[in-house]
C-alpha cells in the first residue's frame, strides 16, 4: 500500500532538525559531545555533519583513538533511526565487552 493510497505524505527530511534529535539520543546514550563528534570514555565513537539536504554520519567499528569508521549518509527519517539503532547495539557490544 503507498502512501498516495492512504491520503498521506510524510513530512519533507529536516537535515538540521533531525541533527538536533539525534545529538540528543546521543548524550542520552551517555555520549560526551565534543565539536562534530561523540565519544564513549574519551574515545570518538560518532561524528555528524549536515551535508545541504543530509546528514554525513561516521559510526566508529570499536571504540580506539583512531577508530576506523562506517559511513552513512541519512537522508530520511528512517535512516535517521536505523543509524541511532546501530550505534545503540554497538554501544552494548562495547559495554558488555564482545568487541
Amino acid at each position: 500500500m503507498s502512501d498516495e493510497d492512504l491520503g498521506f505524505t510524510p513530512p519533507p527530511f529536516n537535515a538540521e532538525h533531525a541533527l538536533a534529535q539525534m545529538k540528543r539520543a546521543l548524550r542520552d546514550a551517555k555520549l560526551a559531545e565534543r565539536g562534530p563528534g561523540f565519544e564513549l570514555r574519551g574515545r570518538r565513537v560518532a561524528e555528524l555533519t549536515v551535508n545541504g539536504p543530509a546528514i554525513d554520519a561516521r559510526l566508529a567499528r570499536r571504540p580506539a583513538l583512531t577508530p576506523e569508521w562506517d559511513r552513512h549518509t541519512l537522508k530520511n527519517a528512517a535512516e535517521q533511526r536505523k543509524w541511532i539503532d546501530e550505534l545503540k547495539s554497538r554501544l552494548a557490544r562495547w559495554e558488555s565487552g564482545e568487541d
